[in-house]
C-alpha cells in the first residue's frame, strides 16, 4: 500500500506580503520619476532646448539673437520647413540659419535648397554632415570630426580675418582646392569653416560645431564676433528649428527613422539618466528576490530551548498560513516516536504499510483512524490542526500506556 500523498508546502509569498515588501522601492521609484516630470515640466516654461533663440540654458542661443536684434536684424524662429522657406522669402534681404540639418529628410532638403536657390539670401548650416552635405552642399564631402578648440582663422573670408580666433571643431569638410570656397579655422589640415559662393548675391556658410553660438561660448575669443558678422549681414534672420511636429518629416519617412530622429532629439542627460535609472531598478529588484526564495536549513549559531525554537518555528508557519507544513511536521514527528514503541524500524517510521498493521495490533479498539491521523490530508483551518496535534499527543499517550 503507497504512502498516500499529501498537499504541497505552500512557500509562495501572497500578493499582500509581495506588496509589502516591494513597496518601499516602489515609492522611491514614484518619488523619483514625480520629481523629474515636476522638474522638467518647471524647466521648460524658459529652457527651449540646444541653439533655440528663445533659451538663456547655457546650450541656447537667446544671447546671440538678442545681440542681433539689437544691432537692427530681425529673427524670425521657424520650428517647421513651410515656415521657414516663406520667411525666407526671394530677394537678398535675409539669412537662413538650419540648426540641424542633418534631422532633415531627403525630400524636406530638397525643398529646403529650391528654398535657397529663390532666396539670393545667405544660408547657414550647422553641423551639416554625411546626411545632409549631399543635396545642400554637394560640392562638399565630411571627414571625421574634430574636439572643439580654439582656432586661427588661417583664411582670406573678412568675417573670420575681423573676428580672429574663434572655438571651432566638429565637423570637418573636404573641398575642391580649386574652387572659389573659403575655408577657414582649419583643424589637422581640414577646415571646420567654409563659405561657398552662389550665383549673385547667394552664399553657403558651413559650421562645423554650434559651439559660437551658444549662451556659454558666446564671449569666448572671437566667438561673438564671429557669430554676428555671419547672421547678421543681411536685415532679417530667419532661425530654422527642426521639429517633429512638421508634418513634412514624416510625409514619406518609415517609422525607423522617425524614431531615430525622435532618440536624437532627446537631450543625452536624459538618456543617461533613464538608464542609470533602469540599472537601479533591476539591481533593486535582485536584491529583493533575494529574500523571496525558498527556506534554507542552517546550524543555529547559538543553543536555543526547544520551546523558544518551537514557538519561532511556530509563528513562520502561521505568518505563510502554511497548515499543511506543520501538519507533516507532527505527523512526521509522532511516526518517529511511534516506530520504536511498537517495534517497526527507524528507516520504516514513515511507511504505512509497516506502521499502520503494527498500530493496529497493538491498540485493536480504539476509537481514533490511525491512517487519518497520521497520513490523512492538511487541515483545512487552524481550529482543525490543534485537534489535530491534540490528537496525534492522544494516540501517542494511549500506545504508550497500553
Amino acid at each position: 500500500m503507497s504512502r498516500p500523498a499529501t498537499s504541497a508546502t505552500s512557500t509562495a509569498a501572497t500578493p499582500a506580503q509581495l506588496w509589502t515588501r516591494a513597496r518601499g522601492a516602489a515609492l522611491v521609484i514614484a518619488l523619483v520619476l514625480i520629481g523629474g516630470i515636476a522638474l522638467a515640466t518647471v524647466r521648460s516654461t524658459d529652457s527651449h532646448g540646444a541653439l533655440d533663440p528663445r533659451s538663456a540654458d547655457p546650450k541656447g542661443s537667446r544671447a546671440v539673437a538678442e545681440l542681433l536684434r539689437s544691432r537692427g536684424v530681425t529673427v524670425t524662429l521657424a520650428t517647421t520647413l513651410d515656415e521657414a522657406t516663406s520667411a525666407t522669402g526671394s530677394g537678398s534681404g535675409s539669412t537662413l540659419l538650419v540648426a540641424t540639418p542633418d534631422l532633415l529628410t531627403d525630400t524636406q532638403q530638397s525643398a529646403l535648397l529650391r528654398a535657397i536657390r529663390n532666396s539670393g539670401g545667405r544660408t547657414v548650416l550647422v553641423g551639416a554632415g554625411r546626411s545632409s552635405l549631399p543635396i545642400l552642399a554637394p560640392a562638399v564631402t565630411s571627414a571625421t570630426s574634430i574636439p572643439v578648440e580654439n582656432r586661427t582663422p588661417d583664411c582670406t573670408l573678412t568675417a573670420a580675418t575681423r573676428a580672429g580666433s574663434a572655438e571651432l571643431g566638429g565637423e570637418r569638410y573636404v573641398t575642391d582646392p580649386a574652387g572659389p570656397a573659403d575655408t577657414c579655422y582649419p583643424a589637422d589640415g581640414l577646415p571646420t569653416l567654409v563659405r561657398l559662393p552662389g550665383p549673385g548675391t547667394t552664399d553657403t556658410v558651413l559650421i562645423g560645431s554650434p559651439d559660437i553660438l551658444h549662451n556659454d561660448r558666446l564671449d569666448q575669443q572671437g566667438n561673438a564676433s564671429l557669430a554676428l558678422q555671419l547672421l547678421g549681414s543681411r536685415p532679417h534672420l530667419v532661425w530654422y528649428l527642426p521639429s517633429l511636429t512638421d508634418a513634412s518629416a514624416t510625409a514619406d519617412t518609415p517609422d525607423d527613422d522617425t524614431t531615430g530622429n525622435f532618440l536624437a532629439l532627446i537631450p543625452s542627460g536624459w538618456l543617461w539618466g533613464t538608464l542609470q535609472l533602469a540599472i537601479a531598478a533591476l539591481l533593486a529588484a535582485i536584491w529583493r528576490a533575494r529574500r523571496l526564495g525558498p527556506l534554507v536549513t542552517e546550524r543555529l549559531p547559538v543553543a536555543l530551548r526547544a520551546s523558544e525554537a518551537t514557538e519561532g518555528r511556530a509563528r513562520l508557519y502561521r505568518k505563510a498560513n502554511a497548515r499543511d507544513r506543520a501538519a507533516s511536521v507532527l505527523r512526521g514527528a509522532t511516526r518517529t516516536r511511534l516506530a520504536p514503541l511498537l517495534g517497526v524500524p527507524a528507516q520504516a517510521a514513515h511507511s504505512s504499510d509497516l506502521l499502520l498493521p503494527a498500530l493496529s495490533a497493538r491498540l485493536p479498539d480504539t476509537t481514533a483512524d490511525p491512517r487519518t491521523l497520521l497520513f490523512g490530508p492538511a487541515p483545512a483551518d487552524d481550529t482543525a490542526l490543534i485537534r489535530l496535534a491534540d490528537q496525534l499527543d492522544a494516540l501517542e499517550r494511549e500506545v504508550r500506556t497500553s
